[in-house]
């Protein structure tokens, strides 16, 4: 592990939890990936689309709402969660063929 800079060790306990909060945050990506997975399986089964526009709509707005109510900017978890989607729909189409 590198030594910090004298002025960026009041930062460590900070970038530890920063750290710690990101590899739950993969974590639970990695759970998420799990159920998108078992989502594909039914749309293959169903001959359902990977892009399903109300439902994209209904996941931005359940994700802003709560973002706000937890004191994160709605617009930080769109922008998030849309690139998330857009990945996962080319995820999705590529094993639909």
């Amino acid at each position: 592990m590198r030594q910090l800079p004298e002025n960026e060790r009041s930062l460590a306990p900070f970038r530890a939890e920063i750290d710690a909060i990101d590899a739950q945050m993969v974590e639970l990506l990695a759970r998420r990936f799990e159920v998108v997975k078992h989502v594909v399986a039914v749309k293959r089964t169903e001959g359902l689309a990977a892009f399903l526009p109300e439902r994209v709509d209904d996941v931005i707005e359940k994700v802003s709402v709560r973002a706000e109510t937890h004191g994160v900017p709605p617009e930080l978890a769109e922008k998030l969660w849309r690139v998330l989607i857009e990945w996962v729909i080319d995820y999705e189409n590529e094993r639909l063929g």
